[in-house]
């Protein structure tokens, strides 16, 4: 049985735990990116097509409520991420920032106060694609767990509390 097809634990990871442990999760973190690359490579085009992210920071500066659509893309892409690794949690930090900037409904009166209500939704969608684009050159330039970490793999297990 390899790693990928290893039963993954429910439990979130543990930092304090053995070293092993997490070095067993890194590999299976690199063998399910690899397994799912079409699929990451695939939702990475469609968020950067013309519609997707870059319309999104355009409507922002236009103060367009299209800006909330951003939202969309961001669960899309943190579903994605989840399914990286399942049965651990996402990086506390991640998380509140994408909770902050998700699950947000316009309404007229946030055109008085546009960057309170609709900077945190850049922010949530930016954090989300940049760690999806990670994940995709970690599968592409990684043939296996660097000794040597560098910062776009360092960032990733970060994601993952593996680090």
């Amino acid at each position: 049985m390899n790693l990928a097809e290893e039963k993954l634990s429910s439990e979130p990871f543990d930092a304090e735990s053995d070293p092993s442990d997490r070095e067993k999760a890194a590999e299976r973190l690199l063998s399910n990116i690899k397994s799912q690359l079409p699929a990451l490579e695939q939702l990475l085009s469609h968020l950067e097509n013309e519609w997707g992210i870059e319309d999104g920071f355009y409507r922002f500066y236009h103060q367009s409520f299209k800006v909330y659509a951003l939202q969309q893309m961001t669960e899309e892409i943190c579903n994605a991420l989840r399914n990286l690794l399942p049965g651990y949690s996402l990086n506390d930090w991640f998380q509140k920032i994408v909770a902050e900037g998700t699950n947000r409904e316009f309404e007229i009166s946030h055109n008085n106060d546009w960057l309170r209500h609709t900077r945190p939704i850049l922010e949530a969608c930016f954090h989300a694609h940049l760690f999806l684009k990670t994940a995709v050159k970690c599968g592409h330039e990684l043939q296996s767990v660097p000794n040597q970490l560098p910062g776009y793999w360092a960032a990733l297990l970060y994601l993952f509390n593996l680090r």
